[in-house]
């Protein structure tokens, strides 16, 4: 049987990374999740869990057997210890992401799906400003405008804004960026979700979605304009609704997806609400890339207490996906 291949990169190697790749031993998916990883890190990372994993070198003409983890060896620029990051192996987390995406683009792996990274650590190594997964795989695919949604807890939540500091956040929520953000989310859920008719609902910027201009004008002067254009392309978009009521069961009853404007104002609900079975999924990419909704947890590596859920759940999403 041909089983869908999944790219699976570890992350940070301090953090709990390889600690949730070498969980998915556990499991029995309807696919090759091939980890990349410094197979050496693994194989020490297992002994200091105290789990029994078998590790083969990937061979993408020969699958594994039951419960052996396939690894794509990509070894580690120093050494590194549970907990304690080391910027000298910001190179080797940036070659993981780099060595999935040729290997997407050669057709080899059907999706991509990624572990934590660091980015402060990135960032103070490389010298060159490092948003993150999402913006990274934008930018190495050339891909003009990708959306991050998260989903888990029954809801999914888009952003118009990612990673900016929320003094630039305003400036962020423009009419083209509302309205391209829109568009991806719509044309994605019909396209890899197959929802044939997304309804979504949009949130303000402001609180009380501005209050009709006297606490913001970015509902007045973008986000309505923004909705109106979109409704008269086909798209079901509602809103703007004031943020903090928009997450309620009687209003997402019949929604789709939500379209938050920052990263703050729609992802504490979904992690509220799902936290360790949460997926992130980058949307406008020309191929899959579906991540965990939890960072790297230093304090976690190596002690046994990180919980693998969220992994489990990006697979299986990356699954459905590309299904």
């Amino acid at each position: 049987m041909n089983l869908p291949i999944l790219a699976v990169t570890s992350g940070e190697p301090t953090g709990i990374g390889p600690d949730v790749c070498l969980g998915l031993a556990e499991h029995d998916l309807p696919c090759r999740p091939v980890i990349l990883a410094d197979k050496h890190l693994l194989a020490e990372r297992a002994a200091q869990l105290g789990k029994n994993v078998r590790l083969r070198d990937y061979a993408p003409d020969n699958r594994a057997e039951a419960g052996t983890l396939e690894v794509l060896h990509i070894p580690l620029a120093a050494p590194c210890q549970a907990g304690r990051l080391n910027a000298a192996n910001a190179p080797y987390v940036l070659q993981l992401l780099d060595t999935a995406y040729e290997g997407i683009v050669r057709g080899e792996f059907a999706a991509m799906v990624t572990a934590p990274l660091h980015k402060g650590i990135i960032n103070e190594a490389t010298g060159v400003f490092f948003s993150g997964h999402t913006e990274y795989l934008a930018e190495k695919s050339g891909t003009d405008r990708v959306v991050m949604m998260l989903a888990g807890g029954g809801l999914r939540v888009a952003l118009v804004t990612t990673h900016l500091p929320l003094k630039d956040v305003a400036a962020a929520v423009s009419f083209d960026a509302v309205c391209e953000t829109a568009r991806i989310l719509h044309r994605d859920l019909r396209g890899k979700f197959k929802i044939a008719a997304p309804r979504i609902l949009v949130a303000g910027l402001n609180p009380h979605a501005g209050e009709g201009g006297h606490l913001g004008h970015e509902e007045n002067d973008v986000i309505i304009p923004a909705l109106d254009k979109l409704r008269g392309e086909g798209l079901d978009v509602r809103g703007p609704y004031p943020a903090d009521t928009l997450f309620q069961p009687f209003m997402l009853k019949d929604a789709d997806a939500v379209l938050a404007m920052y990263h703050d104002q729609g992802l504490p609900v979904l992690k509220y609400a799902s936290f360790g079975r949460g997926v992130n999924i980058t949307l406008g990419l020309p191929f899959v890339r579906t991540s965990v909704d939890h960072g790297t947890a230093l304090d976690l590596a190596g002690t046994g207490r990180a919980d693998g859920g969220s992994l489990v759940t990006a697979v299986q999403t990356a699954l459905e996906m590309v299904g």
